[in-house]
């Protein structure tokens, strides 16, 4: 194996879940070339992964690899390989798209993702490490993090705890903005600073929590490598499950993450310095973008519950 591309997963928490993945191809071979094809807004995530040479956009793919590792599971994702001419195409034999892999393996289910990914490559024969995502942050992102953060009004060697408020794909994922808000003014009587952090699309879900509890905002003032910085000035993250909850885990931050609709068994953050809280009604996992009744999965955790999680790492 001289050049080898793998496509990498669409959203930033399966991004950071298939980095187990990358390192076991990696040890596998060490001489290669290895390159990560992702989307615009994922692939910053990967100039600060150790196994990677290289970073291209998925859409400008060239057939200039000995193989390609697919880690989505889309049909356009194989038909985006084929097309580029690529000789070795590997992935699951997921979305009709068998015909177009010269490796098609059978997916796994019941699993974590961390674990999915990792199967793949081993049903391809290659050994798998440690299932927990690892991400060393550079001292130099450290610093442009606390720089960030100065900026934004931290009193440097304050306890500082991140929130991160939004979530991608539905309103169902999010905890109520008023136990932000409360978990942040239980916080401040401690003497804990918090701030939130997120992505641009996260800004109205911030905006709701800061009516009631203003705080230190960096939502949208950061890209993935430089979110990474902020984080790791953190003890810890309070996040609901989320993109944020995977960087920051990987990244070495404690990590208390709310889950409602979604399957903290599949998606929870790896380690045992984290704590996933839930709240045990009939209808979760549901899975739901929005919820069709009383939200009561995320209304049911409490702000202290959650503030005591958090305090382990004060």
């Amino acid at each position: 194996m001289n050049r080898l591309v793998i496509l990498a997963p669409n959203w930033l928490g399966d991004a950071v879940m298939a980095l187990p993945a990358v390192a076991d191809v990696r040890r596998e071979w060490p001489r290669a070339e290895i390159a990560i094809a992702a989307r615009r807004p994922i692939a910053p995530l990967f100039q600060i992964v150790a196994e990677v040479n290289g970073v291209i956009d998925v859409e400008r793919l060239d057939g200039g690899f000995d193989a390609a590792l697919l880690l989505p599971n889309s049909f356009r994702s194989a038909l985006l390989v084929a097309r580029a001419g690529i000789r070795e195409r590997w992935g699951y034999r997921t979305q009709w798209r068998a015909p177009l892999l010269t490796r098609a393996i059978e997916p796994t289910r019941g699993v974590h993702q961390a674990e999915y990914y990792q199967h793949l490559v081993h049903a391809l024969g290659i050994p798998n490490g440690p299932m927990e995502p690892r991400l060393e942050v550079p001292r130099s992102l450290r610093e442009i993090g606390a720089r960030l953060l100065a900026g934004a009004g931290w009193r440097a060697g304050a306890p500082l705890v991140a929130l991160a408020p939004g979530a991608a794909y539905g309103g169902a994922k999010r905890w109520p903005s008023e136990s932000f808000a409360e978990l942040a003014r239980t916080l401040a009587g401690d003497g804990v600073q918090c701030v939130m952090i997120g992505a641009a699309a996260d800004a109205p879900a911030a905006a709701e929590v800061s009516r009631t509890m203003p705080m230190l905002d960096l939502v949208g003032q950061t890209d993935l490598p430089t979110l990474a910085g902020v984080l790791v000035n953190c003890r810890a993250l309070v996040t609901n499950d989320s993109g944020a909850m995977h960087l920051a885990a990987a990244a070495g931050v404690a990590v208390t993450a709310v889950f409602g609709p979604t399957d903290e068994r599949a998606t929870r953050p790896l380690g045992d310095a984290h704590r996933v809280l839930t709240h045990p009604v009939w209808c979760r996992p549901c899975m739901l973008r929005e919820c069709p009744i009383d939200h009561r999965c995320m209304r049911g955790i409490t702000a202290a519950a959650v503030a005591a999680s958090a305090r382990r790492n004060l």
